[in-house]
């Protein structure tokens, strides 16, 4: 069920006017059912693989609890195994498979491992990490295992985050789940804002800024280097607009009902270095790495050149993360890269390089952006195309586009006044309740007459 559809509009409106109206357990069942109905609307058979990780997590968390030495190790390993197990299954598999192939066949072997060719479960990678925080928490001791097994169901299938996160902590939404809200104003006109912008930047930003960014990128060898320029700024902005607006209409649909979810995204594109870009972008996901991955390696405690090793291992598989393809891979790498080449700068340099805020953020989101081309290209060869036309400064042997000009330059304006927005207007709430209709109504306008309703996916569901 798509954020952006009439559909889910009618769902989020019966399912909270539902749960304001009935007692604190019916609620957690309410909001159970509702993520099922959620999620069988996409694919109804994968909820199995979802219902099956929560029977194991869920023993896996007692049993960790009341066990010692090796036991809670071993049950935490099983846990992980039938998490990583279906993770790398489906999204994996395929992946693995056709590099076997292609390697064998340059010794003349043939690969005869099974071909399945399967489908992504929506979501898997978000709700997969979710339940591996619950696990990992109980067996470091700091969070005591749920033993409601309806709760425990909830935390991994809320509805507003269940397949593009954020990607929550035990610690905070488990107690929540135990908690009555009551019904407060501010709380939903906080909420519904929050929801409306981020409607608002995913049908009148994404998917405006997407008909160019698809234009250009499905063929980028029948353009010309202006326009694939244009094409990769474009598409910075549209996959910001998408996932945070996703991130918007979770957190709010959360909010309203009284729930707080963790913050996602904070202006990332005014970052003034790599570092503080991963900081601000997709922070559920950064925090994980950070918590579960970089610190256990060692993180910075081990010397400089661990400390890169740490980086690139976390950034390489944030990008398998993202997506079995090399070209994920790479856009990793590069992260990667970026990072650590900053860090030897700072290091090795015998003097100390001048910083200017604003070119800084501006060098940031340069090399975001060419990193971005890799994320986005179908394939090696395209980004290999795209990239060769933008490096070599190809960008005057003509300019094509799908837009009329007053439509491109509105896709301008838009970005400007989403700079504008995200600099002066960070706060959705509304003391002023008159005011609070008047910008509800006003917004609801602009995305009926100026969204695009493709029907597209957020980005991020792949994942």
């Amino acid at each position: 069920m798509l954020f952006d559809s009439l559909q889910f509009i009618l769902f989020y409106i019966v399912v909270t006017i539902l749960y304001f109206s009935i007692r604190h357990r019916g609620r957690i069942w309410l909001l159970l059912l509702a993520s099922c109905y959620f999620y069988l609307v996409f694919k109804p058979v994968y909820i199995l693989i979802l219902l099956v990780t929560i029977v194991v997590d869920y023993f896996a968390g007692i049993w960790i609890a009341n066990s010692e030495g090796r036991k809670r190790k071993w049950f935490l390993v099983l846990s992980l195994i039938a998490n990583i197990g279906f993770l790398a299954f489906f999204k994996y598999w395929n992946f693995f498979n056709d590099n076997l192939t292609h390697l064998l066949s340059l010794f003349g072997m043939v690969n005869h491992l099974p071909d399945y060719r399967l489908e992504l479960p929506i979501g898997l990678s978000f709700h997969t990490f979710q339940a591996m925080s619950y696990t990992i928490e109980v067996y470091r001791r700091k969070q005591k295992p749920e033993k409601d097994f309806i709760i425990y169901s909830l935390y991994v299938m809320f509805y507003p985050q269940l397949v593009a996160g954020p990607i929550e902590r035990p610690q905070n939404m488990l107690p929540q789940f135990h908690t009555f809200f009551r019904f407060n104003w501010e709380n939903m006109k906080s909420g519904l804002m929050l929801m409306l912008w981020g409607l608002f930047k995913k049908v009148v930003i994404s998917n405006r800024l997407a008909e160019m960014v698809d234009y250009c990128f499905d063929n980028p060898a029948e353009h010309p280097g202006l326009t694939l320029l244009v094409a990769s700024v474009f598409y910075s902005f549209q996959i910001y607009c998408d996932f945070s607006g996703y991130s918007d209409i979770a957190i709010g649909a959360g909010r309203t009902m009284g729930f707080t979810l963790m913050k996602n995204f904070d202006v990332p594109y005014l970052s003034k270095s790599i570092g503080e870009f991963w900081r601000r972008w997709h922070i559920s996901l950064s925090t994980w790495f950070k918590d579960y991955l970089y610190i256990p390696l060692g993180g910075s405690r081990e010397g400089e050149w661990k400390l890169y090793r740490n980086l690139a291992i976390v950034f390489l598989v944030s990008g398998l993360w993202h997506g079995a393809a090399w070209t994920f891979i790479i856009w990793g790498g590069l992260h990667a890269v970026f990072q650590i080449l900053a860090r030897m700068r700072d290091r090795y340099l015998p003097f100390r390089v001048p910083k200017n805020d604003v070119l800084s953020v501006i060098f940031t989101f340069v090399l975001v952006t060419l990193a971005w081309v890799f994320f986005r290209a179908k394939g090696l060869y395209n980004a290999k195309v795209i990239l060769g036309k933008l490096l070599t400064f190809d960008f005057f042997s003509g300019y094509s586009m799908p837009y009329s000009v007053n439509e491109f330059i509105f896709c301008w304006l838009l970005i400007a006044a989403l700079f504008l927005k995200d600099i002066f207007a960070t706060e959705t709430s509304v003391k002023n309740t008159p005011v609070f209709y008047l910008k509800f109504a006003g917004l609801a306008v602009l995305c009926y007459f100026f969204g695009v309703f493709s029907g597209d996916q957020f980005i991020y569901f792949q994942f």
